[in-house]
């Protein structure tokens, strides 16, 4: 079970989630978004977790150009579209870019079919809100896109619901933003969080 630790915003908390056992780890480049960091902090969480886990930025509605840019400015290992970017797009970052599709129903679903690439990451619809919403999404509708593809499952995900949700869909990966955050911070991680949720997730893919 593949789990990645998102909204990232400092290097303690980037260390803490990989000493714990995560395989990833998520940096927020949205301007809009209250986990949002700078070059500077990406480059030195990098230099932190180099080699011990994939530093993944989290990006929206940028160009091929802008995408490729941070790529390489800020020395993640891939990129998390979160936009309304298109399957062309898409197809051309591979393997350096994934796709996130927001899903409310089942024609949500059927688009992500229409994604290129083995990995695709699935998210709860709100509004504009592009992810770290703290609300989930009918699990049921993913169960058959779970066994097709490799899918990595977001959305209120707690160290509470984590275990039902693998047991329900059967997903390739977890990741977990706002269900390991300090209640008065969003930008910090709690470090008993992090760990209990990892642990709950290794088990019940074991089960």
């Amino acid at each position: 079970m593949w789990v990645k630790v998102c909204g990232i915003t400092c290097t303690e908390d980037a260390v803490l989630a990989v000493a714990a056992g995560a395989d990833a780890i998520g940096l927020n480049f949205v301007p809009s978004s209250k986990r949002h960091i700078s070059l500077d902090t990406a480059r030195a969480v990098v230099e932190a977790v180099s080699g011990r886990a994939r530093v993944i930025g989290v990006v929206a509605d940028l160009d091929e150009s802008a995408l490729r840019e941070l790529l390489a400015q800020s020395g993640v290992d891939t990129l998390q579209l979160h936009g309304h970017e298109p399957a062309h797009l898409v197809e051309r970052l591979l393997p350096d870019a994934f796709k996130v599709i927001h899903v409310e129903n089942g024609a949500d679903v059927d688009r992500a079919r229409s994604y290129p690439g083995d990995l695709l990451l699935l998210d709860t619809k709100s509004g504009d809100q592009l992810g770290g919403t703290g609300k989930s999404f009918d699990w049921s509708l993913v169960r058959g896109l779970a066994a097709e593809r490799r899918v990595v499952v977001a959305g209120r995900l707690t160290v509470e619901n984590v275990a039902q949700a693998i047991e329900q869909i059967n997903p390739w990966g977890v990741d977990v933003a706002s269900g390991t955050e300090a209640s008065d911070d969003p930008r910090r991680k709690r470090p008993e969080l992090v760990a209990r949720f990892i642990e709950r997730a290794r088990n019940a893919a074991k089960r």
